[in-house]
């Protein structure tokens, strides 16, 4: 099985559809996907990311997690939001959900920020943030917590930084020289990456080798600022240029 594993869209369409035209090229048809929350806020085009995800995702949806900012719409509670721009983009967002977009978050995504998955025999961690706060808190890479060590794969998102790494924890197995191995993937951000590369981010799993290609497609950044026309910070927009 090749997973598609996407996380923080984050309203943006635009990066949304170059990913999808990226992955229908990829040398290995994809199977499946994993949407690791924050699908909405940020950007300017929540409800029609919703319905592209709804009626033209190419991909069987294993998962649809809720992330902080699906949160936030439901409970109205922004305190935890990291600065008062972000707490007025959020509440703006809110104000222009339609009602397909309220139904999508309360009925079809997964009523958490984390759900186990098997998926080819393998135990899995499909995670916004971690196991610490699952959605408020990231995984780092290095990360050791022996939480994870019962995992074969930890899918993690929030960050907004793309990660991969093992870990290898100990474990009664003399077959194995008493290790056990966890593999972290964090795709980065679709809509909004903060690692100074200004393009859509995504990995794809290769489940029968263990592959993990770690992908960026180009978008028209201009014009998908074009749908800022004052709403919120300017920021928000201007971000979009530099990968922050």
């Amino acid at each position: 099985m090749r997973l598609l594993i996407l996380s923080d869209i984050h309203a943006n369409l635009s990066a949304l559809n170059a990913v999808l035209q990226q992955a229908s090229s990829h040398p290995s048809a994809i199977s499946a996907a994993l949407l690791l929350g924050d699908l909405i806020d940020y950007g300017m085009h929540s409800n029609e990311v919703i319905e592209s995800i709804q009626k033209d995702f190419p991909y069987p949806i294993l998962c649809t997690l809720r992330g902080n900012h699906e949160l936030v719409m439901l409970t109205q509670d922004y305190r935890r939001l990291s600065s008062d721009r972000c707490r007025q983009c959020s509440q703006y967002t809110r104000t222009i959900l339609s009602e397909n977009t309220w139904r999508y978050i309360t009925d079809t995504m997964y009523p958490a920020a984390l759900q186990e998955l098997q998926i080819d025999g393998k135990k899995c961690l499909a995670i916004h943030g971690s196991l610490e706060d699952p959605y408020w808190r990231s995984i780092s890479p290095g990360e050791r917590s022996t939480a994870y060590a019962s995992y074969d794969y930890v899918f993690s998102g929030h960050s907004h930084f793309p990660h991969f790494f093992e870990v290898y924890y100990e474990a009664d197995c003399p077959q194995t020289r008493n290790k056990k191995k966890t593999i972290f993937i964090n795709p980065g951000s679709v809509g909004q990456p903060r690692n100074l590369t200004p393009m859509a981010h995504f990995a794809i799993l290769d489940t029968d080798t263990g592959a993990v290609s770690m992908e960026r497609a180009a978008y028209d950044i201009a014009r998908e600022q074009q749908a800022y026309t004052g709403q919120v910070h300017d920021f928000y927009r201007k971000r979009l240029e530099y990968g922050i």
